[in-house]
């Protein structure tokens, strides 16, 4: 089962680029290293205070991937510097 979803953020007080991609890499490099995910920035890269991420989990079993993805979610979810707007599901 493939799982994937897409995640709307609002970031919080970047005064630049450079700032959002920093905040960006910590959450990505977490979740990366903690859980079986594939996560990438998927739009709203020239943007300062937005972003857009795809998070996929392949799994044997549904409730698998959910958990993978509920624990990425969790992560974003947490990060003082960020507030998620959008969650769109998908099951393949």
């Amino acid at each position: 089962m493939i799982g994937s979803i897409v995640v709307e953020a609002i970031v919080y007080d970047p005064q630049s680029l450079k700032e959002k991609r920093s905040v960006l890499k910590s959450v990505i490099t977490r979740i990366r290293q903690r859980y079986n995910v594939s996560i990438v920035e998927s739009d709203f890269q020239d943007v300062w205070q937005r972003t857009e991420w795809s998070i996929i989990s392949v799994g044997t079993a549904k409730t698998q991937a959910e958990k993978e993805l509920q624990k990425a979610l969790a992560i974003i979810d947490n990060h003082p510097n960020l507030e998620i707007t959008n969650v769109s599901w998908e099951w393949l």
